[in-house]
């Protein structure tokens, strides 16, 4: 537990905080897939009870990015061929609708945004950032492409499965690292000139197949 870098819980809502902490670790790859989440080495390290922690584990569980149960211990989900066909197939069906209705609905802030992070990934890329820096600027597309939207029920759809999106394209990446780096900026870059003024069917395609393709080298890796 020395070796991964927690930072010490705020004082906000202590349950909460640890939630995004761990989380944090998680997505920066140094809790991988099947690991262990130790109530008592997580409370040392963030400086907060068990209870904390074990309330914080119980929101990642709520996320499906943990795993758990009585007397079985609390570990990082593994991604099986399984997962990724269930998360995916519904990845696939919110993305189609956020992107043709971000569309009809972004402003040009929303657009100039969305080019800001296709110049920011390129910039990742070509400087050699590591797999999870990559991945945040990725997943922060798509986020804006949610807020441009403007569907509130349809952005907290995508929050649910969020977590677990953030996790298995992890596990992509880090499976297949030079595959992803030469398809994310062209693939983002095409995605947001569609948003700005595609047409609408061809926008849907895009967007589909952009999921569909990552499911796919996922599932060749696994």
């Amino acid at each position: 537990m020395d070796a991964t870098p927690l930072r010490k819980a705020a004082r906000r809502g202590l349950a909460e905080e640890a939630a995004d902490r761990v989380r944090d670790a998680i997505f920066a790859g140094h809790f991988p897939p099947g690991a262990p989440l130790r109530e008592v080495e997580l409370a040392a390290s963030l400086e907060v009870s068990r209870g904390s922690v074990r309330e914080g584990l119980a929101l990642l569980t709520r996320e499906g990015l943990v795993r758990g149960g009585w007397h079985r211990p609390t570990t990082v989900v593994e991604v099986t061929a399984v997962d990724v066909e269930e998360v995916y197939s519904v990845r696939a069906a919110l993305d189609r609708l956020a992107a043709v209705t971000a569309r009809a609905r972004s402003s040009v802030d929303d657009l100039a945004a969305l080019d800001d992070l296709v110049a920011a990934l390129s910039s990742a890329v070509a400087s050699g950032a590591d797999g999870p820096q990559l991945l945040a600027l990725d997943i922060a597309f798509h986020d804006r492409v949610y807020a441009a939207a403007g569907n509130r029920r349809l952005t907290e759809a995508w929050e649910a499965v969020r977590s677990q999106v953030f996790l298995f394209q992890l596990q992509r990446v880090s499976l297949g690292s030079s595959q992803y780096r030469s398809h994310v900026v062209a693939e983002h870059r095409e995605l947001a000139a569609l948003i700005r003024d595609g047409d609408a069917a061809e926008l849907d395609r895009v967007a589909t197949d952009h999921v569909d393709s990552a499911r796919r080298r996922l599932l060749a890796e696994l």
